[in-house]
């Protein structure tokens, strides 16, 4: 069933991930140009894909093992981009890359937020069945 709170959550989700990256920058180099995810092919690709796990995971309502286990592998997906920013942001010497941190760098943790409250309420859902099995 689509009129369940997990179908909100992840449609918010993948809003962030699909939606937000053009509107927040991740970063400003030195010369100042804004850097936005579409910019870098491979995290481009990473936030689309977060994007479409979220949405492929909206439309398996009926197998909610798969549609746990994909929210599982989005919110892998999001820890990597987030550990890849970190990443950036950090290890890079005189900032000759990164001026200024973006706000777009915290959009992977408002995806696993919203991901993780997927999976809770998935998983309410599952015991819910169960429950009722038991009692047939």
């Amino acid at each position: 069933m689509l009129q369940r709170i997990q179908t909100i959550y992840l449609l918010i989700a993948a809003g962030v991930s699909a939606g937000l990256i053009y509107v927040f920058h991740l970063w400003i180099t030195d010369s100042g140009v804004r850097v936005f995810a579409d910019d870098v092919n491979y995290v481009y690709a990473a936030f689309l894909a977060s994007a479409f796990f979220s949405i492929v995971s909206i439309f398996r309502y009926k197998n909610r093992k798969s549609q746990f286990i994909l929210g599982r592998l989005n919110i892998i997906l999001n820890f990597f981009l987030l550990g890849f920013f970190v990443y950036q942001s950090l290890n890079v010497s005189g900032e000759t890359a990164v001026s200024e941190k973006g706000i777009g760098m915290l959009l992977p943790i408002v995806s696993i937020v919203l991901l993780a409250l997927a999976n809770k309420a998935i998983k309410k859902d599952e015991e819910l069945v169960k429950s009722v099995d038991r009692l047939r």
